[in-house]
């Protein structure tokens, strides 16, 4: 029999973890042990590149100014940085983590990228949903993607998948694949449609279908001051099609999917005729639909 070879030119399993973090400073500790938890867990099955719900160790539903500052730490240097950024290095992978960002007396929804060498970088969460915008300033960097030794790797929050702007440009920008940090909070009903499935996570393989682009989206768990999330959380391939399975509503689980990270750069062709970025009408409207921040990678 021959021996199959792996043709894959960046083979990377990635992981999404969905888990139930409490809000609280009494619970800053017991949050980081079971964000460590489950990283380790993901990090002994493989996994290259592991995203974290949104402020996964900090619980998200604040009730004062007071108490969202009371959970915020600098970036690069504040207390779950730091912690993403040693397991990274000692088990050689990617961590993509959220954290309420204290820069300049200003408080910023932020999702970090930490590698085998460290912090890599962040970005701030541009589109705020709901009392978010009482403790949040909207994210002033722009968007961002990072040149990584696996791939290209571009960071949303949330509700930012709502918006396809975001998406499109994030992938006009280079990004092999894009990560979420979520916390999808329940919308008006119904919350699922019959195979429970809920709109954000349709939003999520909408976003990936047409852009040709893996996302990786880690949601959260539970109830929280009378706020609750959906879970779903999934791996969505260049087709737009989930890898393995969405998440149910309540699980607390690690999902996983092995893929050919750089694959992205040659999915937009369909066929003989259709390719998907080549074929949009740039004389119409500018690539990056207005944006004005960083310029695109080389594909």
């Amino acid at each position: 029999m021959t021996e199959q070879v792996d043709r894959r030119v960046s083979p990377v399993r990635v992981a999404v973890v969905q888990f139930e973090p409490r809000v609280g400073v009494e619970n800053l500790k017991s949050n980081e042990i079971a964000v460590e938890e489950r990283l380790t867990a993901a990090a002994d099955n493989g996994a290259g590149l592991i995203v974290l719900p949104e402020l996964a160790t900090t619980g998200y539903v604040f009730e004062t100014r007071e108490e969202a500052y009371a959970h915020s730490e600098p970036v690069p240097n504040g207390r779950s940085v730091e912690m993403f950024a040693r397991i990274a290095a000692e088990r050689d992978l990617y961590i993509v983590g959220c954290v309420v960002e204290q820069a300049d007396g200003k408080l910023y929804d932020t999702a970090v990228l930490a590698g085998p060498d460290g912090y890599i970088g962040r970005y701030r969460k541009t589109h705020l949903w709901n009392t978010e915008k009482l403790w949040f300033t909207p994210g002033d960097e722009g968007f961002r993607v990072f040149d990584t030794r696996i791939g290209r790797i571009g960071l949303l929050v949330c509700w930012d998948i709502w918006f396809p702007e975001t998406a499109r440009i994030v992938t006009q920008l280079g990004a092999d694949i894009i990560c979420i940090p979520t916390g999808w909070v329940w919308t008006p009903p119904p919350l699922y449609d019959a195979s429970g499935t809920c709109m954000a996570a349709h939003l999520t393989i909408t976003a990936a279908h047409a852009n040709n682009v893996f996302i990786a989206t880690a949601d959260r768990i539970g109830q929280e001051r009378g706020a609750g999330f959906m879970g779903n959380s999934l791996i969505a391939g260049t087709n737009g099609w989930p890898i393995d399975r969405i998440a149910g509503p309540d699980e607390d689980t690690i999902l996983y999917a092995d893929v050919d990270l750089v694959q992205s750069r040659t999915a937009p062709i369909w066929n003989q005729l259709n390719d998907l970025h080549r074929d949009r009408r740039t004389d119409l409207y500018d690539q990056l639909l207005g944006y004005r921040g960083s310029q695109p990678l080389p594909r």
